[in-house]
């Protein structure tokens, strides 16, 4: 990837200063899943129209190189950028008859980390500038803290609340019980009473 910057700079050089390509940020940083717009600009001249205009974009990385956007002679090449790029880079085609080039990358993935070359070329000249782009992995949302207690403890929790449960209805149900017989006798007594007075 050096060899070829250094080789670009090297070819540039030989070439009329008047053509010039700039990026308008060297880098960026963005987070997975969002969208980010990359620009460069270059020289128009009055003569020159966007037919004339060949354009290379490349996603340079330690590993390998990934074409990223291609117009030659004015016209979109689709089949030179590489499948991971594919539906994923809008071009403004407005943008480029005013001498940018603005492509935006949507759905952004950690893969697309890395050093995006751009060449331009004119039927005379030729120049090139490139930006870094980080993406960082999006951020994971934590999930709710459940119960930190083990099964068994669960388990025992559980069994703890269905027999305090249990203890109350059942003291519930003796106490009507006292209650019935508490009624009973006293209705007994009562009877008693009445007869031994009517026996009097």
């Amino acid at each position: 990837m050096i060899c070829r910057i250094l080789l670009l700079i090297i070819l540039t050089s030989c070439v009329s200063g008047s053509f010039v390509v700039n990026v308008t940020q060297t880098s960026y940083q963005a987070e997975e899943n969002h969208n980010i717009t990359l620009e460069w600009t270059f020289t128009t001249k009055p003569d020159n129209s966007t037919n004339s205009v060949s354009i290379i974009c490349q996603q340079m990385t330690n590993y390998e190189t990934s074409g990223f956007y291609h117009v030659s002679s004015g016209v979109e090449v689709s089949e030179s950028q590489d499948a991971k790029f594919s539906g994923r880079v809008q071009s403004d085609k407005d943008a480029l008859r005013e001498g940018r080039i603005r492509l935006q990358l949507s759905r952004l993935r950690t893969d697309d980390s890395g050093l995006y070359l751009c060449e331009v070329k004119t039927e005379y000249d030729y120049g090139f500038d490139y930006c870094r782009l980080s993406i960082r992995a999006a951020a994971v949302r934590s999930k709710p803290q459940g119960s930190t207690l083990s099964p068994s403890a669960h388990t025992w929790m559980q069994r703890t609340v269905l027999y305090t449960a249990l203890g109350f209805e059942l003291a519930a149900l003796l106490g009507f019980a006292v209650l019935l017989v508490n009624r009973f006798c006293a209705l007994r007594c009562r009877t008693r009473l009445r007869r031994y007075q009517n026996f009097i």
